[in-house]
């Protein structure tokens, strides 16, 4: 009996040992074959600094992930986050379903507007994300949550160089299901907030296949109370003019159905001064065309603006294709937006997009 719980012992011990070991190297040899699979993403590669597991919780970790491109050399990363946590959903498991809910902590995009051509730019084309979300969690996801965000969206050859980013970005994503409905389809949420500039509120829905390339969603954006001077990198570099005082509100309405683009861009700008001819005429670095342009832009504002209330608003349709094959469909919706930048807006939802149920 004796010799008999000696040898149990021994190989409870043995096994312990062995797992602790599991537990010691694993998190290394995982760390290994992510980076391993992130190197080649297409325009893309990643890299992951360390993972840690949870396994009373039935979890992990991935640490410091960065995306950049490989074919550039950007000023900025596509994408950056601190921390991924990834757990079973208990809940889905008492349902007999595998599922993960994913927690991006501090994740950063950055948006780069090359210009015209596209070669400098960086909008995520040339890779498919849907396979490198795979590689990072090879089961469904059933939720993935964005906890203290922010999304940039840079310029760095234009003049002024343009930086607009929408910062405290709090956003759930749901329903991220590889599996059709009963009508073959496949309909994901998103829902967030956050502010733009640091200070203008932001809201966003959206519901789309998660399994087309952009090509198939509605989607809803709302921005409060912005501060037009605040934008005046991205009016010089696009519209070529300024903002010496006011505040506007936006929102941006769009839907697409195999690849091609409807919706519009309402903005509604208040107690609007854009051009002064102490600032305007008298800075030289200007020089008189710009000036000129200025002057004009502010005459159409005045004209055109309710006079009574002192607010200027429009309607800017937005249409297009987005299967341009030189370009990703992302990077064609980011072109037809920045074509209707820049205008005034009633903000309220028209319904023109309607998300379903």
């Amino acid at each position: 009996m004796n010799k008999r719980i000696r040898l149990s012992l021994q190989a409870l011990l043995i096994l312990a040992t062995l797992l602790l070991a599991l537990h010691l190297a694993l998190p290394y040899l995982l760390r290994d074959y992510l980076n391993d699979k992130l190197a080649d993403m297409g325009d893309y590669r990643g890299q992951i600094d360390d993972v840690d597991l949870a396994w009373w919780r039935g979890a992990y970790r991935l640490d410091e992930l960065l995306i950049v491109r490989k074919d550039q050399q950007m000023p900025v990363p596509f994408v950056q986050i601190a921390s991924i946590d990834i757990a079973l959903s208990w809940e889905a498991l008492w349902q007999r379903a595998i599922v993960a809910e994913v927690t991006l902590v501090r994740p950063e995009l950055n948006f780069v507007d090359g210009g015209a051509s596209g070669d400098d730019s960086q909008h995520g084309g040339g890779t498919d994300w849907r396979e490198q979300l795979e590689k990072l969690v090879p089961i469904t996801i059933n939720e993935l949550r964005l906890v203290d965000g922010r999304v940039r969206l840079r310029n760095f050859e234009s003049r002024p160089p343009v930086k607009v980013d929408i910062s405290d970005v709090q956003a759930s994503f749901h329903n991220l299901t590889n599996v059709s409905g009963d009508d073959g389809t496949r309909v994901a949420r998103f829902e967030g907030t956050g502010l733009l500039l640091g200070h203008a509120p932001v809201e966003a829905q959206a519901a789309f296949d998660p399994f087309k390339d952009f090509y198939d969603f509605d989607m809803r954006l709302r921005a409060r109370d912005i501060d037009l001077p605040s934008l005046n990198d991205l009016a010089g570099a696009y519209g070529k003019f300024d903002f010496k005082a006011g505040h506007g509100d936006l929102v941006i309405e769009a839907s697409a159905e195999k690849g091609q683009l409807d919706g519009y861009i309402k903005p509604l700008l208040r107690d609007v001064e854009v051009f002064d001819w102490e600032q305007d005429v008298a800075d030289a670095d200007k020089g008189i065309l710009r000036s000129a342009w200025e002057a004009l832009v502010a005459t159409g504002e005045t004209l055109l603006k309710n006079q009574r209330r002192d607010q200027f608003a429009t309607r800017v349709p937005l249409s297009g294709s987005l299967q341009d094959t030189k370009t990703s469909p992302l990077q064609a919706f980011f072109a037809i937006l920045r074509n209707g930048f820049v205008q005034a807006f009633d903000p309220r939802f028209e319904g023109s997009s309607e998300l379903p149920d």
